[in-house]
């Protein structure tokens, strides 16, 4: 996958949002939108521009995108893929995009960040029903459990990710048990339980073009 290779608070900062990038450091003082909320770049700090049509579909797109760690392709692809499911095509879209390995594993606590949780996937400390998964993108399905691997749960950054995970309130479609390092998906997920500020229909509307 394409990396972002500069500062990710730009990313944030250009959309004008936090966007959970880099884990701990965003519920902090020290989080760029907290210091300097404007665009990146020479002129930034001139008066945001105000955008309107397609400028705002790309916007959200961008935003979007970025908030998963995708790349362009990838992001495309899953489009793709849902505009053949059944539905509302927007819905659909970030129901699988919540339903990515990396995702669930950021979201039941395991890791303070997508990025993160891409790694410890990648690096073998993740299992569902009981098999090793080293592919972020899996998506999984209702009932599937997600595991930290035993001898990975001692890890610095997933004891310091499941702490976090204690102050905050999960999503209502996931089961997760702290003690253990498992987490459940209990239910498809609805467009009202994904925690996402997001205008999904402008996407399909950009790519519908």
């Amino acid at each position: 996958m394409a990396r972002h290779r500069e500062a990710v608070c730009r990313l944030c900062r250009r959309e004008g949002q936090k966007l959970f990038l880099k884990g701990l450091r965003c519920f902090t003082e020290k989080c760029a939108i907290e210091k300097r909320n404007f665009v990146p770049g020479q002129h930034g700090q001139a008066r945001r521009p105000k955008v309107a049509g397609y400028g705002l579909q790309l916007r959200e797109k961008q935003k979007v995108k970025r908030i998963y760690g995708l790349s362009e392709r990838q992001f495309r692809n899953i489009f793709d893929r849902v505009l053949k499911e059944p539905g509302v095509t927007g819905e659909a879209l970030l129901v699988a995009l919540e339903s990515r390995l990396d995702n669930l594993v950021y979201r039941m606590g395991f890791a303070v960040s997508r990025k993160q949780a891409r790694q410890l996937v990648r690096h073998r400390h993740i299992s569902v029903n009981g098999r090793t998964v080293d592919i972020p993108s899996y998506r999984v399905r209702t009932g599937e459990e997600i595991k930290v691997a035993d001898a990975s749960r001692e890890l610095t950054l997933v004891r310091a990710a499941l702490e976090q995970f204690g102050r905050t309130q999960p999503v209502s479609w996931i089961q997760v048990d702290t003690e253990k390092a498992l987490g459940r998906v209990t239910e498809r997920p609805s467009r009202a339980a994904i925690p996402i500020a997001a205008q999904e229909q402008l996407i399909v509307e950009l790519y519908s073009k």
